[in-house]
């Protein structure tokens, strides 16, 4: 540890020796009886506390906590978090100096100690001006894995990942909308720890590792976010996927009303998946049980609970710029299938004026160039081969959504009309081909823009915003990843 460090508790700042650090911590470890161990730039207090018997606490369990001062440490920690529950595991993230880093990881043994922590201590006065974030951490387990050849099966795609990787649980993999005989090109990865993941990600992510001839894409699969417990008894809505794009919506509507007539209220289907809303839970539910597995129009599709999200604060966030507009937040139901995408990114709100107004401006996306030197190697690539940060347009962003749910690109329709002081104000219609016999036959916003290129822009954002909103999709061909880290 370093010689000296500052004594922030109660406020004070005094000067802390290490040998003052070190018999702090002793002293908390004799208090408690939990062991402290340093490995690999984390210090770890507990895991598993004295006397725990049986598995680690579920998935749910550990929060992390940001913006910790970089002079304090376990024996000044614990005791606030301890207030939330009992910890199973305390890791604080360390520097070769001596300092923290910043950050920790606290799992407890439960759920809701996890829960109350968040809610009691997320912007904690730790220290005088000094307040901590608390949000939830999920150990990641799962790894995405693109460009694999469309024609494997899950079985060949297992034992494949089982042969060049160790701790293989399992493999999920998503079948074409157009040929269920074949998968989509990607699959997800699902291992038995934290730790085998991220070993096998080390060993697949350099970008030269192939399967069957390919090189394949390795990233870990982005977080899923949980609805808790009480909300989910609240839904009435079923997610459907695995459906035939032919099938229409009067024909799912038709089969999953034969167990009780009359019991359906709407659906809304869009591409291989659909929304089945019900006027009672309890049909829900009984129609899930009953459906689940069963054949429509040849194809055999997976039924499940859809998972309800706060429209109206992930809508406020939106337009604050906290959020991507298509992350599953905004989705009004997020099901296993969407909430596995990656988030294409949010379209740039325009800091033009429309209509008087200021049009909301999330924070400015960095950009900068490098020099290019001669004798530079150049290697031609597609823009959809991009991740969606390379992205800063709501027109790119919709091309791309649309070529990866393999629709042909927008159209854009120009008209024009003159404002009350002779101005020419333009606004476009955009078409989606895909889905324009469907209800929503075309996309144009309510304001009108003085250059054509703010006109586009928000055309294109206003498509985006509205598909998210009225369809409650994002296609399976954006998934890259679910789960953190």
């Amino acid at each position: 540890m370093n010689e000296e460090n500052t004594d922030g508790t109660n406020g004070c700042s005094k000067v802390r020796t290490g040998t003052q650090n070190e018999a702090a911590l002793l002293a908390l470890m004799e208090k408690t009886g939990y062991n402290m161990v340093q490995e690999n730039g984390q210090r770890k207090f507990g895991g598993p506390p004295p006397g725990w018997e049986g598995p680690p606490p579920p998935r749910g369990c550990e929060v992390f906590v940001g913006k910790i001062p970089r002079d304090m440490y376990e024996d000044e920690l614990v005791p606030v978090f301890e207030r939330a529950g009992k910890i199973y595991e305390f890791r604080l993230m360390m520097e070769f100096s001596g300092e923290n880093r910043g950050y920790a990881f606290v799992m407890y043994t439960t759920k809701e100690e996890a829960q109350l922590a968040i809610r009691i201590l997320n912007n904690y006065e730790i220290r005088p001006g000094k307040f901590i974030g608390v949000c939830v951490s999920l150990d990641n387990c799962r790894l995405f894995i693109g460009a694999i050849p469309k024609e494997k099966k899950k079985e060949e795609i297992l034992d494949e990942m089982k042969k060049v990787t160790e701790g293989v649980v399992d493999v999920i993999v998503y079948p074409s909308a157009t040929d269920k005989t074949k998968n989509r090109g990607f699959a997800f990865v699902e291992y038995e720890s934290h730790r085998a993941a991220a070993m096998a990600r080390r060993k697949l992510i350099p970008g030269t590792f192939q399967l069957w001839g390919h090189t394949i894409q390795v990233d870990w699969a982005d977080p899923e976010k949980e609805v808790d417990e009480e909300t989910m008894q609240r839904v009435k809505v079923l997610y459907v996927r695995n459906l035939m794009i032919s099938t229409t919506e009067e024909t799912i509507k038709a089969e999953f009303s034969k167990f009780k007539p009359g019991a359906v209220e709407r659906v809304k289907k869009l591409r291989d998946y659909a929304f089945v809303h019900f006027f009672h839970r309890e049909d829900a539910v009984a129609a899930m049980s009953v459906m689940n597995g069963k054949c429509i129009d040849g194809a055999s599709i997976e039924v499940t609970l859809a998972k309800p999200v706060n429209k109206e604060n992930t809508w406020r966030q939106h337009l604050n710029g906290q959020i991507s507009p298509n992350s599953e937040n905004l989705l009004v139901y997020a099901n296993k299938e969407e909430s596995h995408s990656k988030s294409l990114g949010k379209p740039p709100t325009l800091p033009t004026r429309l209509n008087g107004q200021h049009s909301p401006s999330p924070p400015e996306i960095e950009r900068c160039t490098y020099p290019f030197f001669p004798g530079t190697k150049l290697t031609p690539i597609s823009m959809y081969s991009l991740k969606s940060n390379h992205f800063n347009s709501a027109v790119m962003h919709l091309d791309y959504y649309c070529n990866k749910n393999n629709w042909a690109p927008p159209e854009y329709y120009l008209y024009s009309t003159t404002s009350q002081d002779g101005k020419v104000l333009l606004v476009y219609k955009i078409v989606i081909p895909a889905i324009a016999n469907g209800s929503q036959s075309y996309f144009m916003p309510d304001k009108l823009c003085t250059t054509l290129e703010d006109a586009k822009e928000l055309a294109a954002q206003f498509t985006l915003l509205h598909l998210d909103r009225e369809h409650s999709l994002f296609s399976l061909d954006l998934c890259r990843r679910i789960w953190r880290k």
